[in-house]
């Protein structure tokens, strides 16, 4: 029989990907992160993790013990919450989109801290997402549905994108009036090969061949370049202040974001907390994620 703290330190170390980051987790050193792994691998007789040049990585058995234990984990937050059902301290560890991520959900956070104290909230705003399916999130707001098991999956919001340019750009290089004038302008988009999902290919929708001429991953990084006069590219609206929209009727289009949690917490206080939170946050900011096109 294996020894439950030991399991406690083999799910820290599978969370965090390396024995240095769920040795500052546990607050103790990482060769005792490394032993206790060790031991309860010889109890198991079975290897859970294996080193690579990119951290620790889970072997069939360990990815079993993985989900066996945050399984555990799970039931045993819920028991330590038993008495009181409106208890919601602890983390949440969310992934959303990087723009909406940053231009929503970071600016709002403090308030929320504000009003629980005893919530801790663990934010990874990337171009591209975290899975709670692998329980490397507890929550993750996605351009489309995901389809692994295990997960409670809710539409969060539909939001709408435009087209924009800085007013001195377009005062320089003058407003295009329908979408073949946009081949005279500086196009800003993303790396072709480098994009995660198929709802961010917007120039294919607005025009076969339109190319970007300045390019990258980050949606923050295409608006910086757009803000400071590079050209013009497809933003969400709710990113778009102090930028000037063009052709409004030729390029307006809807994308959505999902909302997916790990049945395995979906049922814990702070999770659901945090789930009302994102829909209140969202309905508060209707006008920003939705305008009119012509506005």
């Amino acid at each position: 029989m294996f020894d439950w703290d030991d399991l406690r330190v083999f799910l820290a170390a599978a969370k965090a990907g390396s024995l240095t980051a769920a040795a500052r987790a546990l607050s103790i050193d990482p060769a005792t992160v490394g032993r206790r792994i060790a031991r309860l691998e010889t109890s198991l007789k079975s290897t859970l993790l294996i080193r690579s040049a990119s951290g620790l990585q889970l072997t069939s058995a360990g990815q079993r013990m993985l989900e066996i234990g945050l399984e555990a984990e799970a039931a045993m937050d819920l028991a330590s919450r038993a008495a009181d059902p409106a208890a919601a301290g602890g983390t949440v560890r969310l992934s959303v989109a990087e723009g909406f991520g940053t231009a929503m959900v970071a600016p709002a956070l403090p308030a929320l801290r504000r009003q629980r104290p005893d919530l801790r909230i663990e934010l990874a705003a990337n171009a591209g997402f975290l899975s709670p399916s692998r329980r490397e999130v507890d929550m993750a707001v996605t351009l489309s549905a995901p389809t692994a098991g295990r997960l409670v999956i809710e539409p969060l919001t539909d939001y709408r994108l435009g087209l924009y340019g800085s007013p001195a750009y377009l005062d320089r290089r003058g407003r295009p009036y329908d979408l073949k004038a946009l081949s005279a302008l500086d196009i800003v988009g993303y790396v072709d090969d480098l994009i995660y999902a198929p709802e961010l290919r917007y120039l294919d929708e607005i025009g076969p061949g339109l190319r970007p001429s300045l390019s990258s991953s980050s949606i923050r990084a295409q608006r910086e370049i757009i803000a400071a006069d590079g050209g013009v590219g497809v933003l969400p609206c709710f990113m778009a202040d102090g930028l000037e929209r063009i052709l409004h009727r030729d390029v307006d289009l809807t994308r959505r974001f999902w909302l997916s949690t790990h049945r395995d917490v979906a049922g814990i206080a702070r999770t659901r907390l945090v789930r009302a939170w994102l829909f209140e946050l969202v309905a508060a900011n209707s006008a920003a994620m939705n305008p009119p096109a012509t506005a």
